[in-house]
């Protein structure tokens, strides 16, 4: 695998969460067309993008290979991403608030069976979603050379990351134009995610939504979930292939390794050079 480049904001710090790295790419065109704006990529668990020292298992999502790949067919829009770290307080950071209309310490007291540090977590997902849109965006669309509309700014991320990215765009439609959401952790929201989001899910037309799930290992829990979002979706008018994509991957298991050999598929539905 070849070493990426890329660079990297240190300690970035936000109101009521732990600070965090923020790592940044640009594509090659970046600096051979400097007339050139790009759309912008917002990943989560950003130390598993680019590094396999710092990534999970030493497996990164090879989000930059696959960038350059995909590009080289000309089917994507040449884009920059941007990883933003997880934290020791991950599963609070990503587990969407405003689905539950309770305490957050009955959110503690009904999670607490799922996650065996679910006594520790701190619930700051809309603190985390903030920090990412006030803070986080408009450094970037300051130093770098962005289209900041949401037409051209999408967020991803896998497991409790999709979650957090579907949660991303329903609080910030006006802000994020698509967001992609791999094995996207469905029984930590179960029901009341889909209450949620049978209020708040934005109208297709200005939106592209992008799910996955393997069928080992993890990932096995999905399918009623999936399933049941893949529903609501049609019920809202989302066109499969046009602005909704879901899609299953037999024999793929819950890891970087699995979501990097499929990488390809979300980048070609969000960044579609036909859009």
């Amino acid at each position: 695998m070849m070493r990426v480049a890329y660079q990297r904001y240190r300690s970035v710090a936000c109101r009521g969460i732990l600070s965090r790295h923020v790592d940044v790419w640009v594509p090659p065109q970046y600096a051979a067309q400097p007339a050139q704006r790009f759309p912008v990529l917002y990943m989560h668990d950003g130390q598993n993008l680019f590094d396999p020292e710092l990534a999970y298992t030493g497996v990164t999502w090879g989000i930059a290979e696959a960038m350059e790949r995909i590009d080289r067919s000309s089917t994507i829009r040449p884009a920059i991403v941007v990883g933003i770290w997880n934290s020791p307080n991950r599963f609070g950071d990503y587990q969407p608030l405003k689905p539950f209309a309770t305490p957050l310490g009955s959110i503690k007291r009904a999670l607490s069976h799922l996650h065996p540090q679910a006594r520790h977590t701190r619930y700051v997902a809309d603190a985390y979603l903030d920090c990412l849109v006030h803070s986080v965006k408009p450094m970037i669309d300051r130093d770098y050379r962005t289209l900041p509309d949401p037409g051209h700014t999408m967020v991803m991320g896998s497991s409790m990351g999709g979650l957090i990215s579907l949660y991303a765009l329903c609080e910030y439609p006006e802000i994020f134009g698509g967001a992609g959401c791999l094995s996207t952790h469905w029984p930590v929201v179960q029901p009341e995610m889909f209450r949620y989001l049978r209020n708040n899910l934005p109208n297709p037309g200005k939106h592209r939504l992008y799910f996955d799930r393997g069928t080992a290992g993890l990932d096995r829990r999905y399918r009623r979930g999936q399933q049941q979002m893949d529903r609501l979706a049609e019920d809202f008018g989302y066109r499969e292939g046009r602005d909704y994509l879901s899609l299953v991957f037999e024999g793929h298991d819950h890891s970087e390794r699995s979501w990097s050999s499929r990488i390809d598929r979300p980048l070609e539905f969000l960044l579609s050079a036909q859009s």
